[in-house]
């Protein structure tokens, strides 16, 4: 199996590529009925494809529609512009490009021309418009796509619902920000933005209701959706929102810029640094492929940070802001989108970042001997106090003793790297919108272990733990890592039509409730008691999740939620 990123295990999400052609086809089976499906929008006619569910449903497809200009040239580094109408009939038969990015498949499809996104749809028209679920990918704001190989609709469109999964531009491309009005930053934000607007506007035609429109999104996707509950540009745009394994409320501090991103990303390059206009105006003339390319030489410490470009609260300088001040404050004083809300993470997260760590003597040795140095960057600290807490945080998570390559040490470092890139974010946020939103707030722990992972033991094979990114393989046909699951296969075949049930009935109905297979009644969270879901073989009702674990970090990192 062809990995499309060099970083993909060592980093977020697993993508694979299996040998597609150049513009790619979905996972989903294909089907080839005389005549093409056609919807007449109001920006114009698109012509998709047929393709195939995995209990055999035929579902319309319409892949690699521009919701955006083309960022390149001077367009690139602005603000997305929108299409508001085709001059000709759209060809949404086959994949558009993903974003930029680091690929080991010379023919995966890539591109700067990459404001796509795709609409599944039933076979039929419904007689009454259906929900909408728009899916914003994981990646850590630099990898993966919204293609049909990493997010397809094999199982969810086995449900009555509309699914459209988007691009956005990743990295410095999507994300470089200078302090300044040359890159005042939040563009890859923007580009949602505008994929929202276009299905505010085109939805009805594909048979959704724009009026029922549901956010999802995982690891940075679910830090989109957040974010978007505090925008002042998503106002309206949405209805429901799902986060799932992501915050942008942690110990990480928002910031005003990355300059520091930029001018990396420019001696990367070769170009000159001495002003941000130099900056900018030398990489709009560089190949969107050597941006894309560079992407290893910006971490800092075996691929850590995790999370290298952020959200940032943008200057006025004239543009519309996708955050005119720090998430938090909004969410405090009320100045959010308040909707009802699922937010949860996986069991292990990121454990798996401890093999990678103790598996290598070198960089074993240099976190050992330069903890305090190296202790911030890769768990995410904020620059005041950095050394403090990183003792802190040995003594918690590692007794205070040095790095081995042993199993207590794994599962030290592994709760460690999950805590900080995900669980604790993702404990404050829920626990931030159970005291603040007028809206019901979901909160799970997804458990279950299947016959698949994005960490599988090298040795065996086999799953070890629920992994960040395992919750989707029983939500879509991540056809470019695993096999699609045979409605044979019993507990996996039940757990996709739970994760897909409470989808499509949040969706509908904005309460996961009733659960598929007489699970319990999940209960929304309470700041008096934080019940969660915890999704495993069969589902059970908890309380107070990982609390344990996270008392440490709220001592560090106190908030009055």
């Amino acid at each position: 199996m062809l990995r499309l990123l060099v970083l993909v295990a060592a980093l977020t999400f697993t993508c694979a590529h299996k040998g597609h052609n150049h513009h790619g086809q979905s996972g989903s089976t294909e089907t080839s009925p005389s005549k093409d499906p056609v919807t007449v929008t109001p920006s114009g006619r698109i012509r998709g494809s047929w393709l195939q569910t995995r209990r055999g449903r035929r579902v319309q497809a319409y892949r690699g529609i521009r919701y955006g200009a083309p960022p390149t040239g001077e367009l690139r580094f602005q603000p997305p512009k929108p299409i508001l109408q085709y001059t000709s009939e759209v060809d949404a038969r086959t994949e558009g490009p993903a974003c930029p990015q680091p690929v080991i498949d010379p023919d995966y499809y890539v591109d700067e021309d990459c404001l796509r996104l795709n609409v599944y749809a039933p076979e039929k028209k419904p007689t009454k418009p259906l929900p909408v679920l728009v899916y914003i990918h994981s990646g850590g704001f630099y990898s993966a796509s919204g293609r049909s190989d990493i997010a397809g609709p094999d199982y969810l469109l086995d449900r009555d619902l509309i699914l459209v999964t988007i691009n956005y531009r990743l990295a410095s491309l999507g994300f470089i920000s200078t302090g300044d009005k040359h890159a005042p930053g939040n563009n890859g934000f923007k580009d949602q933005v505008v994929a929202l607007k276009w299905i505010q506007r085109n939805i009805a035609a594909f048979g959704g209701d724009p009026n029922l429109v549901t956010i999802s999104g995982c690891s940075a996707g679910g830090v989109s959706v957040m974010l978007h509950m505090v925008s002042p540009m998503s106002k309206g745009l949405f209805h429901r929102a799902v986060s799932i394994s992501g915050s942008p409320i942690s110990q990480v501090a928002i910031r005003l810029h990355q300059k520091e991103l930029a001018v990396k990303q420019a001696q990367l390059l070769g170009c000159p640094i001495d002003s941000s206009e130099a900056i900018i105006s030398c990489l709009k003339t560089k190949p969107w492929r050597d941006i894309g390319n560079s992407l290893d030489n910006m971490f800092t410490f075996g691929y850590d940070p995790v999370l290298l470009w952020a959200p940032i609260v943008e200057p006025d300088v004239g543009q519309e802001r996708f955050l005119t001040e720090n998430p938090l404050e909004s969410v405090q004083k009320g100045r959010m989108h308040p909707v009802p809300y699922i937010i949860g993470q996986t069991t292990k997260e990121f454990f798996w970042k401890a093999f990678s760590i103790l598996g290598n003597e070198n960089y074993t040795n240099i976190m050992n001997s330069e903890w305090e140095r190296i202790a911030p960057v890769s768990f995410l600290l904020p620059p005041e106090k950095s050394k403090e807490s990183a003792n802190r945080l040995k003594q918690a998570y590692l007794g205070g003793k040095p790095l081995r390559n042993d199993s207590v040490t794994a599962d030290g470092l592994g709760k460690l790297y999950g805590d900080s890139v995900i669980g604790f974010g993702v404990h404050r946020l829920a626990n931030l919108m159970s005291h603040r939103s007028p809206h019901k707030v979901f909160y799970y722990e997804f458990a279950y272990i299947g016959n698949h992972s994005h960490y599988e033991d090298p040795v065996t094979g086999k799953p070890v733990g629920a992994a960040h990114h395992d919750d989707l393989i029983y939500l879509f046909g991540l056809t470019a890592s695993f096999p699609i699951i045979p409605l044979g296969d019993t507990l996996d075949s039940a757990t996709v039509d739970l994760m897909t049930g409470i989808m499509y009935n949040f969706a509908k109905n904005g309460d996961p409730n009733p659960l598929e297979g007489g699970g319990p009644v999940w209960p929304a969270m309470i700041p008096q008691r934080r019940q969660f879901l915890r999704v495993s073989s069969p589902p059970t009702v908890h309380e107070n999740m990982f609390e344990d674990r996270f008392r440490v970090w709220d001592e560090l990192y106190p908030l009055q939620y």
